[in-house]
């Protein structure tokens, strides 16, 4: 952690509202434990997803695989995150980073740096992203030595860094997304979540789809998962809240619920717990969010989703994650070859794995083989196929 150029500001809490966040950490952190949803990443010998994984999966719309990404991986990705900070825009909307360089993202079109006033939401209770996230969640009070903005998300990731590409081309993770997804599963986008100490922002409960909630079709797994892979673990304080089993049963009135529960404590969410290397599979459709991290612990999370084909093949979506677009052949499978140069990205660096073989390009692996000089990722991401 001391290699990230992070802001430092005194530890801050809840003020009145301290006593009763401590008690719903110590009771989240109790319901978390008594889950069964997270091991190590098994398989049975024939390749298959383990069962009690997928049990598990299934029934609370979240497990946690433990000790995935090693010490080496690890110190890749710690280094190209201090890196993707160390270019960050010296403020919100500058053009340059701290020592007057063209700062990161400053010539992409897509979105990429996204930032958040201390400690604030700045989404809960609005229109954004097509109203869901309907309830704003506490505000404690930023330190007075605050800065006016912290960087809280680095969207299209894969293009400034390529550690988190040669993550995204993890063989096992893509074994799990075949399992889930299906064998021709798609992309849907990438990004790293930076929650700084004592500054980082809450995030409002939300589900994260929006495009099928009344598709006669509708399942638990409509709408896609994230992988969350955490590069110093996290806790009750400063990671990812989730309402177990909450994808099961469509689009939820979270406003009512955030209502009932008189607070933004809703009292059947658990939090996830954990350590450096572990990877956490989110469904989408799962009731998520987070709060402002009052802690001395930063959380930086390395996203990465994947969708079945049937979900997006044929739909028109974006507004969100990107412009609004026809999801076609053609669309999926440009935005499908990052997968492709990921696998090779990640071989090169990891020779002795067993290399994932991603089936909508079998045949054609020799097509696809990465250089940073020889292969322009600028603007991937206006390609991300979000519903």
């Amino acid at each position: 952690m001391a290699n990230l150029p992070l802001t430092e500001v005194p530890i801050v809490d809840y003020g009145p509202d301290e006593p009763a966040m401590a008690r719903y950490r110590e009771q989240g952190e109790a319901r978390a434990g008594a889950l069964r949803n997270r091991g190590p990443l098994l398989f049975t010998d024939d390749g298959n997803l383990d069962r009690a994984i997928q049990e598990a999966y299934s029934r609370c719309g979240f497990y946690i695989f433990e000790g995935v990404l090693g010490a080496d991986e690890l110190r890749d990705i710690e280094r190209d995150v201090a890196q993707m900070l160390a270019r960050a825009p010296v403020a919100k909307g500058a053009k340059v980073d701290r020592q007057g360089r063209p700062a990161l993202g400053a010539d992409c079109r897509a979105p990429t740096v996204s930032w958040v006033r201390p400690l604030s939401d700045p989404v809960g209770g609005t229109d954004y992203a097509h109203g869901r996230h309907p309830a704003k969640m506490i505000e404690p009070a930023p330190p007075k030595n605050a800065p006016e903005h912290v960087v809280q998300l680095v969207l299209g990731s894969l293009q400034f860094s390529d550690a988190c590409l040669r993550l995204y081309g993890h063989p096992q993770l893509l074994a799990v997304a075949a399992a889930i997804n299906g064998a021709d599963f798609t992309p849907f986008n990438e990004a790293v979540w930076i929650k700084q100490p004592g500054l980082g922002g809450p995030v409002a409960w939300h589900q994260d789809g929006w495009t099928h909630w009344d598709d006669p079709a509708l399942d638990a797994d409509t709408h896609g998962f994230n992988f969350m892979a955490q590069l110093y673990g996290c806790n009750s304080t400063n990671g990812l809240w989730l309402v177990p089993g909450s994808h099961r049963t469509g689009k939820a009135d979270i406003k009512a619920m955030v209502e009932a529960a008189g607070s933004d404590r809703l009292p059947d969410a658990a939090p996830l717990i954990c350590g450096p290397g572990d990877v956490a599979i989110c469904n989408r459709q799962v009731i998520h969010g987070s709060f402002a991290n009052t802690s001395k612990d930063v959380r930086v999370t390395i996203n990465f989703g994947f969708h079945r084909r049937t979900s997006v093949l044929g739909v028109t979506a974006g507004g969100v994650h990107n412009p609004v677009a026809v999801y076609d052949e053609q669309r999926i499978r440009e935005r499908s070859q990052l997968i492709m140069y990921a696998i090779d990205a990640r071989r090169q660096r990891f020779p002795d794995e067993q290399t994932f073989r991603y089936a909508p390009f079998a045949g054609d692996e020799h097509q696809y083989r990465w250089s940073a000089t020889s292969v322009d990722l600028k603007d991937y991401n206006l390609l991300d196929l979000g519903i």
